[in-house]
């Protein structure tokens, strides 16, 4: 039964391979700076790596913004999340996967009659706004950075064209690590606290935690999603979206990547509470937003020329229907599951409280 609840956080993970893998890639790839299955592979491992080995921090604040208690619920949240990212797509308006999950979570709780951390919700949307800007930032400074030092190095024409093709993959790598740690909670988050698997121990050497087997299998989603779909998106991005010399795409890249990680790195966090400066949360951000910021930071940097307004506000109408549509789908959709095909979306509270009873009296 396990398997068949997942199957609505698979799909969000494919989707989500099928299509933010471009934003790692898509440069690379659409300008053939790099094969499509070098990037897919590369793409696909670092993505797994980055889910199992730092998902954990953006799940827990998803986790402490609404904790779904049934594993029917969670599959009607991240099904409610996945149907409104393809509503959006194909109403043409610009889609956030981050965004989706949490307008879904917030459903369940109006439905479950769970109260919403409105100081914990603040700090998300806060992160809507802030990470574009901050890949703005990163993106105008880098630009000016690596125009430094290109023109002091004088690098000649065809050993900066090699260069041009390793720093795409490196950096590609670390975009694709970066997508997993903070996104596979989108794909995966509402599942944790329901998650029946259990810790394996491999040999007596390592132990994979129930968490981990967990991202584990929503990373596995993301990298078919990767493999089977993305390189039309690929193509798209680097042959449409992005008109952009092949510096100043390794710098979108990177600065969307440095974003991502900043919102999912429990290291990071832990040092900059460690030496007295305010953390940054670790929340799933929007890998398309932080594209867009650091496009625009590029623009900016070349003297503000080229930025279309009235694209900018279509993405911003886009955000603001993103978790407000997922909400409402979530909502009517648990109403469905729990009245017509009389699943249990809530494990109520005096059930809990029954069980607890039940066993305290057994031990005495």
């Amino acid at each position: 039964m396990i398997w068949l609840f997942l199957l609505s956080g698979l799909f969000l993970g494919w989707s989500l391979g099928a299509n933010d893998a471009s934003n790692a890639f898509g440069t690379a790839v659409g300008t053939r700076m790099v094969r499509f299955k070098v990037a897919a592979m590369v793409a696909s491992i670092f993505v797994i790596l980055g889910a199992v080995i730092e998902g954990a921090g953006p799940a827990k604040t998803l986790n402490e913004l609404g904790a779904v208690n049934a594993l029917a619920g969670s599959f009607t949240v991240a099904l409610a999340a996945a149907v409104s990212v393809t509503v959006m797509t194909r109403s043409r308006l610009p889609v956030s996967t981050s965004q989706s999950i949490i307008g879904a979570i917030i459903g369940w709780n109006i439905f479950a009659g769970v109260s919403t951390d409105l100081n914990l919700l603040g700090k998300i949307v806060s992160t809507w706004i802030f990470s574009p800007i901050l890949a703005a930032a990163f993106a105008f400074i880098l630009f000016h950075v690596f125009k430094k030092t290109l023109w002091k190095l004088d690098v000649h024409m065809l050993r900066q064209d090699a260069y041009n093709r390793l720093a795409l993959l490196v950096v590609g790598a670390f975009g694709a690590y970066s997508l997993g740690a903070n996104n596979i909670a989108n794909v995966m988050g509402v599942f944790d606290p329901v998650s029946p698997l259990k810790d394996i121990n491999i040999l007596n050497m390592a132990v994979i935690s129930g968490q981990q087997l967990l991202f584990l299998i929503g990373a596995l989603a993301i990298a078919v999603g990767i493999y089977t779909y993305s390189e039309r998106v690929m193509q798209t991005v680097g042959n449409n979206l992005f008109k952009l010399t092949p510096i100043a795409a390794l710098i979108v890249v990177l600065a969307e990547s440095l974003v991502l990680y900043l919102f999912a790195s429990q290291g990071l966090k832990s040092l900059l509470e460690g030496i007295g400066l305010p953390a940054i949360p670790l929340v799933p951000v929007s890998s398309s937003q932080a594209v867009i910021g650091a496009v625009v930071g590029i623009a900016i940097a070349k003297g503000g020329k080229g930025v279309n307004y009235t694209v900018l506000k279509r993405i911003s109408i886009g955000w603001v229907i993103t978790p407000i549509l997922a909400g409402f789908i979530c909502f009517v959709s648990l109403f469905i599951m729990q009245n017509v095909f009389e699943q249990k979306v809530i494990e109520s509270k005096s059930h809990e409280l029954s069980i607890n009873a039940s066993q305290f009296f057994s031990n005495r």
